[in-house]
């Protein structure tokens, strides 16, 4: 599936990160759907992504965070086993799964715990960009009398 968004990109001005978000999106969705996963919103503000990576161990699984992207890589060395397999279906072939992070989202920590890799994220908005709620304030000078001083200073020149 091929996704056009030129017609977007020309009348809309400070969306190049989320129409770049939505090209790469459609091009990775079909081609890639292991190790599967779930996403989770666990609070507010509090998410989980849970991979189920049978057959790997924590030394063999590799996430690393940078600025809006987390990157989850599994490498299986192949072995050159003598088994001879009547059926082959627990896929342990390497992998790398790429995540898309809001601004303001980091990762907290990662647990591997019976073949299921957990990934726990935070939003944490700096109280810069927090919403304040402003309060409103009376005046006890009235502003027609501060124009009337300077109009009196202006008489007596």
């Amino acid at each position: 599936m091929r996704l056009d968004l030129t017609p977007f990109r020309r009348s809309a001005i400070g969306f190049d990160r989320l129409f770049d978000l939505l090209e790469a999106s459609a091009r990775q969705t079909g081609n890639e759907n292991y190790p599967p996963f779930n996403l989770e919103r666990v609070a507010e503000d509090r998410y989980r992504i849970t991979l189920a990576v049978a057959g790997f161990r924590s030394d063999e699984i590799e996430i690393t965070a940078q600025q809006n992207l987390l990157l989850v890589q599994g490498k299986k060395e192949e072995k050159q086993d003598n088994a001879t397999f009547l059926h082959f279906g627990i896929a342990t072939r390497s992998f790398e799964r790429r995540f898309e992070l809001a601004d303001f989202v980091r990762v907290e920590r990662a647990n591997l715990v019976d073949g299921l890799l957990t990934i726990d994220l935070l939003r944490e908005v700096p109280e810069a960009m927090k919403p304040k709620t402003i309060a409103i304030g009376s005046s006890t000078t009235a502003p027609a009398a501060t124009s009337s001083v300077a109009f009196d200073q202006s008489q007596a020149a």
